[in-house]
């Protein structure tokens, strides 16, 4: 299936790493990787010409930083996105602002998190996870900070530019430990939250419509307590329309939660697919452009796994060069990166190791990728696309991070097999805004800006 190009990533030498994201750090309409250093700075992966090449500012690097988490989203409705830095404690670190979280303000970066208006709200913070939500629909995402034995941190952005935690007001404010967290419409029409624990019971929080949430995981089947969570993904794994969760488990077997009318899970992962490994990420994606999505488990110190779809039931299949026999696979992000259509992978290890890049070995399969905007046109982060093609629907849920300490590209990314023909594309936005798009032209990115209202 894959092929490494990892040659393509200049000045790759060994290191220790976590997360990996995706975002337009310079604003010039194009997504580059961001990946974490432990102990080593920040990078900024930009695909010019042949090469992918550091373009970190100064600031984004954060050489003093321990970064193991990095995801972005629009904060203060500007049209850029801002990056939140998830940093543990080290001997170096300053205990009483760890975390950062990064503002653009033209060609430069400032941390916002280290300004003495933000010095009591976030004193101490050093996440273990983050993703982006907006709960109220406003085109303005928070960022959801998980902390071990800690309370849910939910920062937006108050009056005058001022950092608020507001997760009591939005019944988030529970004490749960797990990297693995996403923010999507699951089980309401709205931007609802799971979080993947790691010891203890999985949280689901439905989005009420209001801007607070309810903790079901429990009445819907998706607690699964005392096992030890790490990655987490979405998708439509049965084709019944309703998004489905891949559990990856540190220690155990891994899960696969079918949504069933209604909005109850039932566990169904069969036995080779759930068979325990290492595993720290798992991604779901069409790799191949086939029209379905395949599940990647990446595992530490063990073969990487894949599982496709074959008459219709899954079946592990032949990963390639991505199958790193003995890799130390962390994080992991895809995109198209060089924009011929096909994805890329990305995967940071923690292993004194190099970065990876793997790539799907080329074909003629059709493709097309969506890329909705919020009002101000930053990525409509968790925004839902439908894309119908001789009259089978596919579904996809646009990022906000983190699967395990990562974030994917804010775009859909649709495989159409061996046609070129697109019958319509349906977008579902934060705030229930919609809009369909008939016979859009195949193979290339479609950007579609909010509705007016």
């Amino acid at each position: 299936m894959f092929i490494d190009i990892s040659e393509f990533i200049a000045n790759n030498p060994p290191h220790r790493g976590h997360g990996v994201a995706v975002s337009d750090v310079d604003g010039d309409g194009r997504f580059e990787f961001l990946v974490t250093g432990y102990g080593v700075a920040n990078r900024v992966l930009k695909w010019v010409g042949t090469k992918l090449e550091d373009v970190a500012d100064p600031v984004l690097a954060d050489v003093t930083g321990h970064t193991t988490c990095m995801v972005a989203a629009d904060i203060d409705g500007d049209g850029r996105e801002e990056i939140y830095s998830c940093n543990e404690e080290s001997e170096q670190s300053d205990a009483a602002q760890l975390d950062r979280l990064f503002a653009p303000f033209g060609h430069h970066w400032l941390d916002l998190l280290g300004q003495a208006e933000n010095a009591a709200a976030v004193e101490g913070i050093a996440g273990h996870a983050v993703a982006v939500i907006d709960r109220l629909g406003r085109g303005r995402y928070g960022f959801v900070v998980i902390q071990p034995g800690e309370p849910v941190v939910l920062y937006e952005m108050g009056p005058g530019g001022r950092l608020l935690d507001v997760a009591e007001d939005a019944g988030l404010d529970q004490s749960v430990a797990g990297p693995g967290v996403l923010a999507l419409p699951l089980v309401s029409d709205r931007m609802d939250l799971f979080i993947h624990a790691d010891g203890g019971a999985n949280c689901l929080f439905r989005n009420l419509g209001d801007g607070t949430f309810e903790e079901v995981a429990e009445q819907r089947g998706l607690a699964d307590p005392r096992q030890l969570g790490r990655g987490v993904t979405v998708l439509d794994a049965d084709g019944n329309g309703l998004l489905d969760l891949v559990c990856a488990v540190r220690q155990g077997s891994h899960r696969l939660f079918l949504q069933r009318a209604g909005g109850g899970f039932t566990e169904e992962a069969p036995a080779d697919f759930s068979l325990p490994s290492h595993a720290t990420s798992v991604i779901a994606a069409d790799f191949d452009n086939d029209g379905l999505e395949e599940v990647l488990f990446l595992n530490h110190g063990q073969p990487n796994r894949l599982f496709a779809l074959r008459h219709e039931e899954w079946t592990e299949i032949d990963l390639g060069d991505a199958v790193e026999v003995r890799g130390a696979s962390t994080g992991a992000a895809v995109a198209d990166i060089d924009g011929d259509g096909l994805l890329e992978v990305l995967v940071n290890h923690d292993g004194h190791q190099p970065l990876a890049l793997f790539k799907s070995a080329p074909n003629a399969n059709g493709w097309l990728r969506v890329l909705p905007l919020t009002v101000a046109g930053a990525p409509a982060r968790g925004a839902l696309v439908l894309c119908v093609v001789a009259g089978r629907t596919q579904r996809r849920a646009i990022c906000a991070g983190s699967g395990y300490l990562s974030q994917m590209e804010p775009i859909a990314h649709f495989g159409l097999g061996e046609t070129h023909r697109v019958d319509r594309v349906e977008i579902r936005w934060p705030d229930g805004s919609e809009a369909v798009i008939t016979n859009p032209p195949a193979d290339r990115l479609l950007t579609v800006p909010h509705p007016p209202e």
